[in-house]
């Protein structure tokens, strides 16, 4: 009997997951931790999903919370995939920042329209929330959503309040909903930097998760299930989770064997995603945090700043980075076509270093040897680090160490939490 297109294709997206049991995680409890794979490729999600023959989509209308990232390990995209399987009801798609496409910058999305390539609708989550976000969940007729992105490890990182946002809203529109997990980039060996100050809540942390939580996308489904869902919804969202196999907490990104997908214009390789954590705070300072260049967030600076950065950042000696003296003109965004000085960070040690130590080490150091240093009007610094301390700190004068410790009874709390809601060795 010859087999259809749609379903053929579907099959295909199985290759090299085929075998591997599905692990589903649903609510707090803990399931059995899966193997580590030994060098082979690990297996996300949806690799695994599409190896159990979507059993836990069977007779589901299907939406899907998705964007560029949504790749099978050849390249395809997942919508494009499931929508060609005779075994998946695909109806909708959910865009989030940038789009489902991928064709907005920062701050943007692509608003409503049907995908050329599939004929789905394409709905817009960019900026929606609660009763809003559940009403087009209603209206799109899904009964399941289905998140797959792949995050970078940041609190600011708006994905990962996109699927708090969409897990309140699937409880407010009585949608269940699946989360696709994909690893970490910088590792799950630990959170660290402040936690959220709830009077500080915005699309860049809605709960009090620390700056760099150390959790895939599974793992804070299920902590936002568990802690935060039922005071902004009522009750728990009817929540299941498919693991991946083959990944460990101290995994970095290109120990996986999985291709890299941008996940946002500023984020083009995993490398960037390694400092992210800690030099977005850039982004709450009138400095450059090197959009519009080749390396944004691993170089910053401003017109007027030298040599004499990178040598105080240095003298820090804060571990497992070197800081170059370097001068870059951005395309875009601050500064830009004005050729400008500053610093380029170079990770010689993965494991030993710390993005938010560095982050506070640089902004300590570029007040100090810049006159110009000035924090953006609406103190946006203050969203970033999840409240008003970092910034005052550093206008008081005080170094990074006393910084940091200023935080760490808040990130024992989070700490204790978080180590419930873990999934992985």
């Amino acid at each position: 009997m010859a087999l259809s297109r749609r379903l053929l294709l579907g099959r295909l997206a199985a290759t090299g997951a085929a075998g591997a049991a599905l692990a589903v995680g649903a609510g707090p409890a803990r399931a059995a931790q899966p193997a580590h794979g030994g060098g082979q490729r690990v297996h996300t999600g949806f690799d695994r999903l599409a190896a159990d023959g979507y059993r836990l989509l069977d007779g589901r209308r299907v939406g899907i919370v998705t964007n560029p990232t949504g790749v099978t390990p050849d390249l395809r995209h997942i919508v494009d995939v499931m929508h060609a399987d005779d075994r998946v009801r695909l109806t909708a798609v959910f865009g989030p920042e940038h789009g489902f496409r991928g064709t907005a910058q920062a701050g943007g999305s692509e608003g409503r329209y049907d995908d050329p390539a599939t004929g789905l609708p394409v709905y817009d989550t960019y900026n929606k929330s609660g009763q809003a976000l559940a009403d087009i969940f209603t209206a799109s007729g899904v009964d399941t959503v289905v998140f797959d992105i792949q995050d970078v490890g940041a609190r600011f990182y708006t994905y990962i309040w996109t699927l708090y946002d969409c897990m309140v809203a699937a409880v407010l529109a009585g949608k269940r909903f699946l989360v696709l997990d994909r690893p970490n980039p910088v590792t799950g060996r630990a959170a660290g930097g402040p936690v959220l100050d709830k009077a500080y809540a915005s699309f860049i942390g809605r709960e009090p998760i620390a700056q760099a939580h150390g959790m895939t996308v599974a793992e804070l489904a299920l902590l936002f299930n568990g802690e935060f869902v039922p005071r902004a919804a009522g009750r728990p969202v009817e929540l299941e989770t498919v693991r991946m196999t083959g990944w460990r907490r101290s995994d970095f990104y290109d120990t996986t064997r999985l291709p890299w997908v941008p996940p946002s214009p500023n984020m083009p390789t995993p490398d960037t995603a390694l400092v992210y954590a800690g030099t977005c705070l850039f982004e709450g300072t009138n400095l450059s945090e090197g959009r519009g260049t080749t390396r944004p967030f691993e170089l910053l600076g401003a017109d007027g700043i030298d040599r004499h950065w990178a040598a105080a950042a240095n003298e820090l000696a804060l571990p497992g980075v070197h800081f170059r003296e370097a001068y870059f003109a951005p395309t875009f965004s601050k500064f830009q076509g004005k050729t400008i000085g500053g610093v380029q960070l170079h990770v010689h040690d993965r494991p030993a270093f710390d993005p938010v130590r560095t982050g506070i080490g640089l902004l300590v150091t570029a007040k100090r040897v810049w006159s110009g240093f000035a924090w953006r009007p609406d103190h946006g610094i203050d969203r970033l680090t999840g409240s008003a301390t970092v910034r005052t700190m550093i206008d008081a004068g005080a170094g990074p160490d006393e910084i940091v410790a200023a935080w760490q009874q808040d990130l024992k709390r989070f700490r204790t939490v978080r180590r419930r809601y873990l999934r992985y060795p």
